[in-house]
């Protein structure tokens, strides 16, 4: 199942003129062979809001094409359902297995607008869809009566939350469950709170650290799923001087200058206005990579 265990999110690497392939392809394969129970592609940490509909459907055909079989996820959210529609249709032509659909939007959106986004995706789908509940970017919050709704329709499989605080996740995570029932599963995102979640019952995580160190992912992922406490925490605090890292800087420019640092892309690898991160963090972000013995 698609919406179970590590989905691990990678960086779309690019200058300002085109996506870096060869980047964008290794950084994939290595997920596959690090053997992630899944690939999102064209999350946010994918920059699919900085790429026409072209480069998406061009990434979709790449990461499908990288994977070997792992499965992947397409994220086709767009401010328009009409181009929504669009990507709809060029990542099921490249093979996705799953779609990730975010209420994009300039406009603020009503929860009527979102759900009829929805229904109008779920008429055009062949594959599963997972909801993209992302307020920190698209500034639109679902309330548990809207995860609900959108559940109810055929396609949607998934619905992708930010990871409720630590203290909250035994309860939050079981109450999201009833309100949805059988329609939906919930997985969260929000790398330094999802140990929690994943313990609590959570079945998937959608992790950007997957994205680029799936093996320590994947050991806080396994330890979850055997129901191992100790070892699930000790696992996730191993990478404390990431969340801190994301907690100043954001995940995606961490992400992109680890993913320099190790040779993974070019040194420049995000779309601009984006900046990479300054000189203090690049010195915090090498001590935390030495401190986990990852040199290039």
């Amino acid at each position: 199942m698609i919406f179970e265990g590590l989905s691990a999110f990678p960086l779309t690497p690019m200058d300002e003129h085109a996506i870096d392939d060869a980047a964008f392809g290794g950084l994939v394969g290595r997920l596959a062979a690090a053997g992630v129970d899944s690939i999102g592609a064209l999350g946010s940490t994918g920059s699919y809001a900085y790429l026409t509909g072209a480069e998406r459907s061009r990434a979709a055909r790449l990461a499908v094409g990288a994977a070997g079989g792992t499965p992947v996820m397409v994220g086709v959210g767009a401010m328009r359902t009409k181009d929504v529609l669009a990507l709809v249709e060029g990542a099921q032509d490249a093979g996705a297995a799953a779609l990730l659909l975010a209420p994009v939007s300039y406009q603020p959106l009503r929860e009527e607008e979102v759900f009829d986004l929805f229904a109008d995706v779920d008429r055009h789908v062949s594959v599963p869809v997972c909801v993209y509940d992302n307020p920190g970017t698209t500034h639109f919050a679902f309330s548990d009566e809207l995860y609900r709704d959108v559940a109810r329709l055929a396609s949607v499989q998934a619905i992708k939350i930010p990871a409720p605080p630590a203290a909250e996740a035994a309860t939050r995570v079981p109450q999201l469950r009833e309100v949805i029932g059988d329609d939906a599963i919930v997985g969260v995102s929000g790398d330094p709170l999802a140990a929690a979640s994943l313990l609590a019952g959570a079945p998937a995580w959608f992790s950007v650290i997957g994205g680029l160190l799936p093996e320590a992912a994947l050991a806080i992922t396994r330890a979850a799923q055997a129901g191992d406490e100790r070892r699930t925490f000790e696992a996730a605090e191993r990478l404390r001087g990431f969340w801190e890292l994301f907690e100043s800087y954001g995940s995606l420019r961490v992400v992109a200058a680890a993913a320099a640092r190790l040779g993974l892309t070019q040194t420049v690898n995000l779309p601009r206005p984006l900046r990479p991160l300054d000189d203090a963090g690049q010195a915090r972000l090498a001590q935390v990579l030495d401190n986990l013995g990852l040199h290039r």
